[in-house]
């Protein structure tokens, strides 16, 4: 570990230099264009750091998905991340305050990407690839949920020997070893439209049977279980005097397990009106399987500790509510370690930040998971 800690440090400043171009290429994800060119600015860096050219999954109405491939044989490592963010263009700007860099997407998750890249090249450099098969997918549409590149990265990281996902580390640097579940589900609720004053007898209220099925669905909350059913949005109605004959809501579940995502989804897909005269649509499913803990991810995060421990740094495994690609590789099976990325704080917030005192830490880190001996010491 001591010479890609050494190469790391000497490459400090062209880490912060990529991490700095790809973040000035914002990228939200329903913006089509704006992703392309971020990808753009992100091949350019994967062929000048590591020689390699993407291997391009062309979408018509998200962002291009992109792969790169080190090694033809070997056992495959699967590195996750996701060149997307949340942030309209504008909203944020790079900027420098206090020792903290902060940015759009700069935490979630362009820092961990560019770490990915000089953990490769690190050890690359040092001659300790060893035949290898380094795979990274990189894709544009995470924070919606993976609509275009869910069966894409299922089917390139099939058969890997275990999957690293540099999303960002909890706030105390921890990594993460369990993610719960994610479904979205929208209910259409149609009534019956009638005057507010003349006749409002006449009216079957979409917006009264609205808050009907937000009183059921509520009550399929289970906070011992770690499950969670969040109505976030809600719309209905046309005018104040008229009886609205229409309403729709948008609901996020959060589960621990695949037994808590099954009941879910039963109790959702089989409510029923509560009103005479209204009919209910309901859509959507569970997007996310749960990252359920296993002894193989236990495993991954054993190694990781002891490269902590090796690197100075000590750190936990914790759960998390958020999902993240992680989930579909671990649900097959693959070892899968998340939260291998930047240190900071403030995802999806304003002052979304990256540390970068722990850059060259958590890239060796990153790096230690592909070495077979952790303990292995070149001298340079």
């Amino acid at each position: 570990m001591k010479s890609v800690v050494n190469y790391l440090q000497k490459h400090t400043d062209l880490i912060m230099e990529d991490i700095s171009d790809l973040v000035l290429a914002e990228s939200p994800s329903t913006d089509k264009a704006a992703v392309d060119h971020c990808g753009d600015v992100l091949k350019a860096i994967f062929e000048k750091r590591l020689g390699i050219q993407a291997e391009t999954e062309k979408q018509t109405h998200y962002g291009n998905q992109l792969k790169f491939v080190l090694g033809k044989e070997g056992p495959q490592t699967t590195i996750l991340g996701h060149f997307d963010t949340v942030w309209d263009k504008g909203v944020l700007s790079l900027r420098e305050e206090e020792g903290k860099w902060y940015g759009p997407g700069i935490l979630d998750m362009k820092a961990g990407m560019i770490q990915s890249i000089w953990a490769v090249r690190a050890l690359k450099e040092s001659g300790q690839l060893g035949g290898k098969r380094i795979v990274f997918l990189c894709n544009s549409d995470e924070e919606l949920g993976s609509p275009s590149s869910k069966e894409w990265i299922i089917r390139n990281a099939t058969g890997s020997e275990q999957v690293l996902v540099v999303e960002p580390a909890t706030t105390h640097g921890d990594l993460k070893i369990a993610r719960k579940g994610t479904g979205r589900y929208r209910i259409a609720i149609t009534g019956l439209a009638a005057h507010a004053g003349n006749n409002p007898g006449e009216g079957v209220s979409a917006i009264e049977e609205m808050a009907f099925q937000i009183l059921k669905l509520r009550e399929l909350n289970d906070p011992e279980r770690g499950t969670t059913v969040n109505v976030g949005i809600v719309r209905g109605g046309s005018r104040v005097n008229v009886v609205a004959d229409y309403a729709e809501l948008e609901i996020d579940t959060r589960v621990e397990n695949q037994s808590e995502a099954a009941r879910i989804h039963d109790a959702i897909t089989r409510l029923t009106p509560h009103l005479q005269g209204s009919q209910l649509r309901i859509e959507g499913g569970q997007t996310r399987p749960p990252m359920e803990r296993s002894s193989a991810s236990e495993q991954l995060f054993e190694k990781a500790q002891k490269i902590a421990e090796i690197l100075g740094i000590t750190i936990t495994a914790k759960s998390a509510g958020g999902g993240s690609d992680g989930n579909f590789t671990a649900a097959l099976g693959i070892p899968t370690l998340d939260g291998l990325g930047a240190t900071g704080a403030g995802i999806h917030a304003l002052h979304e930040h990256i540390l970068p005192e722990n850059i060259v830490t958590r890239t060796a880190l990153v790096a230690g998971m592909m070495l077979n001996d952790i303990n292995s010491d070149d001298g340079a």
